[in-house]
């Protein structure tokens, strides 16, 4: 294959490109679709988002609130409801729910929650647990079990 060999892509084979400011012929001559003067009319002439003209932009305007604890464990949730759907013998594990696709692995920890009926005995590991969720879980027979990390 040599260079002047070499044509569009088969999907914009067919389609042209727009040829701005060529006349008023073209359909877009004389203002080439920008408009009338103006900064956004002139080459170079966009700004980055949030300048307001010289204005002091609103982001800078507004006061700074609060923080945000960098030490904070986030948890992925996971409802009874959804555990019970797995079936009974199967011991639950984050690692179990995460293969499912039930929990992503973004967050460092899981936490059940208790929305739903559980009627099988179930043995449910996790970092954390919702009140109800215990009560349910060993309501039906079965064991919440803390871990840690």
């Amino acid at each position: 294959m040599k260079l002047n060999e070499i044509g569009r892509p088969a999907s914009k084979e067919g389609t042209q490109t727009k040829r701005l400011g060529r006349g008023t012929g073209s359909g877009r001559g004389g203002t080439a679709g920008r408009g009338h003067k103006g900064q956004k009319a002139r080459a170079g002439g966009f700004h980055k988002a949030g300048f307001e003209g010289g204005q002091m932009p609103l982001q800078r305007r507004l006061p700074k609130r609060g923080f945000t604890n960098i030490f904070r464990t986030e948890y992925d949730v996971v409802n009874l409801d959804k555990i019970a759907a797995l079936g009974a013998g199967v011991e639950i594990t984050p690692e179990l729910l995460r293969e499912r696709g039930l929990a992503s692995k973004r967050h460092s920890g899981l936490k059940v929650l208790g929305r739903g009926e559980l009627s099988t005995a179930l043995t449910v590991k996790a970092n954390a647990f919702s009140e109800s969720a215990r009560k349910k879980i060993e309501a039906a027979g079965g064991r919440a079990e803390v871990i840690g990390g």
